[in-house]
């Protein structure tokens, strides 16, 4: 193994979190490696007009994915199952690359509700100990909503969030959301223009009583040039978002807002296909003294640091922590440790509509956050009481995108081949519309992450383990919101509705979401969280895990804006408290 020169921080990953928080580290004058273990991704090279909107390439066959011969993870549902490994993505897709999973995400940019953050807590309060599930593990954030809105508002304002706030300063806005929590001022960009399924939304759920907005989208609706003179074009409608990137500059990536800054800094340094296999500890295990990495003709490396940065995708983040001997392993028969401790994901629905042929819907001219939202069943905007559940979800309809190779919506009952089906595609492609549900998940004893005891990578290290399934909570909160759904979709005119709640058990296969969340979770407390409110491990002070392994369990919204957020809190405590008393912690325990 080579040893190479000291820098002052180390980042493992280049995704979202890699970037910002190497943009600001550098600002504050410190020498920066970033170590990213998939290939470099330009817009202009990788992503142009030409070849971006493949279908095949990128939809279907996933290049921008994470190749599972690469990594990969073994899953099972129960304890008392043997997990196996997951040979082909289905269920979550994670991103591989420069720019990560902000790549090919759609583009929803959500802040979590006030009450998310302090949601034990909350419930508590409001309607006593008896609301909760049994066997869960839900615990309040160490941060509230008013310490994260700054840095909200930062990350909106990087990414060119077009919008229509709903609560500026305690005043509620026309047209925008009423639940959510107060931010200091609009978005920096209007909303997307709505399609004709959105406009049937909009008067259906208005007629039932809900306060429809536009969804808050990162598919720029106008030239914006953000606050690092990164310049993103508007959107062309094109529908190529989810599993694509964008190819016009109007989808907020790193590589739109971030990277076109930072890789010119003279104190930056990005070293691509190089995958960090472990954080190198101090004799007393106290303090990380860097990284071991293999490069892409599988050299060894040593890159020492004073700074560790965990930037990877969320699974990545624990499992390196795990095998590093980072933090103490969750053990789910007593309940002890941190690592591996409330995995969650998204417990999303649908209700579908098929109209008859008076309806052009043109879903293929979308984009990956086209939509309306109706806020009223999110968090705990309504009453729990006697609902037997925690949690809640948005209820929305976009059009983002009607691909010809997946975008095949046909009624029940309808053959699976033939001319039969061949005329229901026909009839349904155009003529068909979807209101959806993201629901929370929340977190529970039984559902975790650790490393498996039998599978191991190319390099030999154990893969990690998921176990996780659907409980009934999550089954009760999907069936209530869902049931809410169907009668907007009959005002909006549908002669055939199909609702289709969440229900278990969690199954590999089918694309869901890419919204995995937990395993390294944050807290005022040691006992049940990894890191602190400033994602710095409890244990380990020079070492900082950001994404959001930190959610402790995961709220009704897409996570993108809430990991952006985070990201700028963890950076101004480093570069306001840390460096001026290293190898402290900022939180004391």
């Amino acid at each position: 193994m080579r040893r190479l020169p000291r820098k002052d921080a180390v980042i493992i990953g280049l995704g979202w979190t890699g970037a910002i928080m190497g943009h600001e580290l550098c600002q504050a004058g410190l020498e920066v490696v970033a170590l990213e273990r998939g290939p470099w991704r330009d817009t202009a090279s990788d992503f142009n007009i030409g070849t971006a909107p493949d279908e095949l390439r990128y939809g279907i066959r996933g290049e921008l994915f994470l190749n599972n011969s690469q990594d990969s993870v073994t899953a099972r549902n129960k304890t008392d199952q043997v997990a196996l490994p997951i040979r082909k993505w289905g269920s979550f897709l994670p991103g591989n690359g420069v720019g990560g999973s902000g790549v090919h995400w759609n583009g929803h940019t959500w802040r979590f509700l006030p009450s998310d953050f302090n949601i034990l807590s909350h419930y508590r309060e409001r309607y006593g100990e008896g609301i909760f599930p049994e066997n869960h593990t839900i615990q309040d954030w160490g941060i509230t909503y008013d310490e994260l809105e700054p840095y909200y508002d930062k990350f909106e304002y990087l990414a060119g969030i077009s919008g229509q706030a709903g609560n500026i300063n305690g005043e509620i806005q026309p047209g925008g959301n009423p639940f959510e929590g107060r931010r200091q001022r609009g978005y920096p960009t209007p909303p997307l223009k709505g399609q004709h399924a959105q406009d049937l939304f909009s008067k259906a759920a208005t007629e039932l009583g809900f306060k429809p907005f536009p969804m808050p989208s990162a598919n720029i609706s106008q030239a914006y040039t953000n606050p690092l003179g990164v310049t993103l074009a508007p959107c062309t409608y094109c529908g190529f978002c989810e599993r694509f990137g964008c190819a016009n500059y109007s989808k907020a990536s790193p590589q739109t807002t971030v990277l076109p800054v930072l890789m010119r800094h003279p104190g930056f340094e990005a070293r691509t296909q190089c995958e960090v296999v472990r954080v190198l500890k101090s004799a007393d295990g106290k303090t990380a003294t860097g990284v071991v990495y293999i490069d892409a003709q599988g050299q060894e490396w040593e890159q020492p640091a004073d700074l560790v940065i965990m930037a990877a995708y969320q699974l990545w983040n624990v499992r390196l922590m795990l095998y590093s001997g980072i933090g103490k392993p969750y053990d789910p028969s007593t309940g002890e440790g941190v690592v591996g401790r409330n995995y969650a994901y998204q417990a999303n629905s649908s209700v579908n509509g098929f109209f008859d042929n008076t309806h052009a819907f043109n879903h293929w001219a979308g984009a990956g956050s086209l939509g309306i939202t109706a806020d009223e069943y999110n968090g705990d905007n309504f009453d729990h009481s006697g609902l037997n559940f925690v949690g809640g979800a948005n209820i929305n309809c976009t059009s983002f995108h009607a691909r010809p190779i997946s975008a095949r919506p046909i009624p029940p009952g309808t053959p699976r081949w033939g001319s039969a089906w061949k005329k229901a595609t026909r009839e349904a492609y155009n003529t068909f519309a979807n209101v959806g549900s993201q629901g929370s998940v929340m977190s529970f004893r039984d559902n975790y992450l650790d490393l498996d005891p039998t599978y191991k990578d190319r390099l030999g290290r154990p893969l990690l383990r998921m176990t996780f399934d659907f409980k009934p909570n999550e089954e009760r909160m999907s069936a209530y919101v869902t049931e809410k759904m169907v009668p907007i979709m009959r005002a909006m005119g549908a002669k055939q509705v199909v609702a289709n709640p969440k229900k278990g058990p969690w199954n590999v296969v089918p694309y869901q979401t890419t919204h995995n969340t937990g395993g390294a979770v944050m807290g005022d407390n040691p006992r049940t969280s990894a890191v602190n409110k400033y994602l710095q491990v409890w244990d380990m002070p020079n070492v900082f895990v950001l994404g959001a392994s930190a959610f402790p369990q995961n709220a009704g919204y897409n996570p993108t804006g809430t990991v952006g957020a985070l990201t700028y809190h963890a950076a101004d405590a480093i570069v306001s408290q840390y460096l001026k008393n290293p190898g402290q912690s900022l939180v004391q325990a």
